[in-house]
């Protein structure tokens, strides 16, 4: 779980694990291989993405399960490739693993923003990826559909086949249970880092944030509150 104010750099970090971009200084080493020393095409296949600029290139005329369906080719919507009936099967089952089986022959510019969120999910994970990034997946959501989604990815986040998870975000009521470590960031620079229980206290997010604030946890839940 990576955690910081806005601006402090979480979503360029994300970029970087993602292989989006290069780093301007230093090296970066993703699942063993170096960035500039590896071909980042073959590098991505192995690592899902979920972002809203991402999501903004699906076309809304494409239907949900071509939208989860062309990330195996890692693009955003159909051309000219064909699909095999494993394909279509495994995108099946990846949508109703997140509650939208009934919304396959929907456009994906007709959904709420909850729908577009866990298809943004359900396609990073198409391709049974060896790292899950996910940029703030429940950002804007009303309640209940930021609970729908927070529930799904703790289940996620706690079976046996989960991949490494990484999710962004700025809001510590968004944590999902199962995650186990955080990151915090302030000005482009980690902060604080490691077992989440110990990572999150009091003094680190009033830090972070710069503003006094008190941290809660209960029901495997985090918040805050000003001090």
């Amino acid at each position: 779980m990576v955690l910081g104010a806005n601006g402090a750099g979480k979503t360029t970090l994300l970029k970087l694990a993602a292989a989006q971009i290069q780093p301007s200084s230093g090296s970066a080493t993703l699942l063993g291989q170096r960035l500039g020393e590896v071909n980042v095409f073959e590098l991505r296949t192995r690592i899902g993405f979920a972002s809203s600029a991402l999501a903004a290139q699906i076309p809304n005329s494409e239907t949900v399960l071509n939208a989860v369906m062309t990330a195996s080719y890692g693009i955003t919507g159909r051309w000219n490739e064909e699909y095999d009936s494993i394909d279509e099967r495994r995108a099946r089952r990846v949508l109703g693993e997140w509650k939208l089986s009934s919304f396959e022959d929907r456009a994906f510019g007709t959904l709420s923003d909850g729908e577009r969120k866990r298809v943004q999910i359900a396609r990073s994970v198409m391709t049974d990826p060896e790292l899950l990034l996910l940029d703030e997946p429940v950002a804007s959501l009303d309640l209940a559909a930021r609970e729908l989604t927070l529930q799904l990815l703790s289940g996620y986040a706690q079976a046996k086949e989960a991949p490494a998870m990484v999710m962004v975000t700025h809001h510590l009521e968004e944590i999902p249970p199962g995650f186990t470590h955080a990151l915090l960031m302030q000005d482009g620079k980690v902060m604080a880092r490691g077992e989440i229980g110990m990572t999150l206290t009091s003094a680190s997010i009033s830090e972070a944030f710069n503003h006094p604030l008190t941290l809660n946890y209960q029901n495997q839940r985090f918040s805050a509150v000003s001090s």
